[in-house]
């Protein structure tokens, strides 16, 4: 198979080069929606996957063929996302058995989201090509979405047989089921990552909304096969995402009570507390997922690593990467830690404080920014854009809590973070289309219908 992963991914990369920019990044999805990441091609100890080979043709388009590189200005959430993987390193340093397998590593995860955020920043430059490459990936969707489906239905993955090819790890040929219902994971390396796919990306493009101009229908029904990729994976957490994200998009109208709104959730987290003989993480957990054994697991895991002395000891850089912190003997009696159920745990168990609070910091100027762009932007289609792709953020940020990422959707959370950094930008600069406010149910203004209109 290395050498049929190493022919798409060199057409891949010719597509990029003859191609404009954010052509490219609509390649570069495709590449990594469409084809396993855990095919690659070898190159001494590092394994080059068409992800990754691909995301070097796009920045060689980008400093051969165009001057994009050199407009880019630095921004904070630039500054912390670099700061975030030296901290990683430099904890990782202290505890692992090998520094060239933390290194190997490390390389990857910056292939994997450090470059693909970069692109971002650097290719989107207006609106127009922001909405085009939503427009790409709800098309790239609708395949990935309809094959997921009939593996949900048949067990059947027309392109499982590819997982006897892994290059570095082992992934079994079957295909789970639940309720009735087979979980698909199509060329993901798992279920969960396939529905997080669709939920990362879904509510971000629910945005693109605000300047349909014809086809409605069809994009109405796109944005459905996202939803139905979403239950054909058969997993809480993408579902749990999907359905924060959504209440989020709703309550669009009535942001100005989010103060009350978030009083009423502390409050009744408050009162779970005093009043029942559970915490409240764990009345969510058990509440917001398909399955009540994995819901206990997902609790009584925070409630071992947090409350009862798991990082005893390892507070500062943690226990390691890829070391299991041994919390499974106070949990179940399995015979490791699935970490895989929280994303900031799982950074907290692998490299401390040292790791998380650069993540954190990461995420709340994420938060920040979009605050900023929401309140600088003229435009009621615009604040709309935002609203949906903050969204998606806060489906993410609350789902972290019982699920973490790897394979594709990492690329993705970095690729959403590029969209925030562009954001600003995008909405503050006179519109080069004419929105479509009605789509969403709102009323343009008359300086939107003026500036619109130029």
């Amino acid at each position: 198979m290395e050498g049929i992963t190493l022919a798409i991914a060199i057409a891949a990369s010719a597509m990029v080069f003859f191609l404009p920019p954010v052509y490219g990044l609509i390649v570069y999805v495709a590449a990594f929606a469409y084809y396993p990441t855990y095919l690659a091609v070898p190159l001494g100890t590092l394994h080059f996957t068409v992800r990754r080979i691909v995301i070097l043709a796009v920045f060689a388009k980008l400093f051969l063929a165009t001057d994009l590189p050199g407009r880019l200005k630095f921004i904070w959430l630039d500054m912390i996302i670099i700061i975030y993987f030296i901290a990683v390193l430099l904890a990782g340093v202290t505890t692992a058995q090998s520094f060239g397998a933390l290194l190997e590593n490390q390389s990857g995860q910056i292939f994997d989201t450090v470059l693909p955020y970069f692109a971002v920043r650097i290719i989107i430059q207006n609106k127009q090509q922001y909405l085009t490459l939503l427009k790409g990936i709800l098309i790239i969707a609708i395949p990935l979405a309809i094959v997921g489906f009939y593996q949900c239905l048949t067990g059947n993955n027309p392109v499982g047989f590819l997982k006897q090819y892994a290059a570095w790890i082992t992934i079994p040929d079957v295909s789970w089921s639940r309720s009735g219902f087979f979980r698909a994971d199509v060329t993901f390396e798992h279920y969960i990552m396939y529905g997080l796919f669709f939920a990362m990306f879904g509510p971000v493009c629910v945005g693109i909304s605000g300047y349909v101009k014809s086809y409605k229908m069809w994009y109405w029904i796109a944005l459905g096969f996202m939803g139905l990729g979403i239950f054909s994976s058969m997993s809480s957490g993408p579902i749990l995402v999907a359905v924060l994200a959504i209440f989020f998009i709703g309550f669009y109208r009535y942001r100005r009570y989010w103060k009350t709104v978030t009083a009423i959730i502390i409050i009744m987290c408050a009162v779970v507390e005093i009043i029942s003989n559970r915490h409240f993480y764990d009345v969510l957990c058990s509440r917001l997922t398909l399955d009540s054994g994995s819901a206990w697991y997902r609790s009584r895991l925070i409630q071992v690593g947090l409350f009862e002395g798991g990082m005893s000891g390892h507070w500062l850089t943690g226990y390691g990467w890829g070391v299991d912190p041994g919390w499974c003997a106070n949990i179940d009696r399995r015979d490791h830690t699935d970490l895989g159920t929280n994303q900031y745990l799982g950074i907290l168990s692998a490299f401390g404080l040292v790791g998380l609070i650069p993540f954190l910091a990461m995420n709340i100027s994420v938060a920040k920014r979009l605050v900023d762009a929401f309140k600088a932007s003229p435009l009621s289609s615009d604040r709309w854009l935002i609203w949906c792709l903050s969204a998606a953020f806060f489906g993410l940020t609350i789902g972290f809590m019982t699920v973490s990422m790897f394979g594709q959707p990492t690329t993705i959370y970095y690729m959403i973070m590029g969209f925030v950094g562009v954001m600003p930008r995008l909405v503050t600069k006179p519109n080069q289309i004419i929105p479509r406010c009605s789509a969403i149910g709102l009323k343009a203004s008359k300086d939107e219908i003026t500036i619109g209109g130029i």
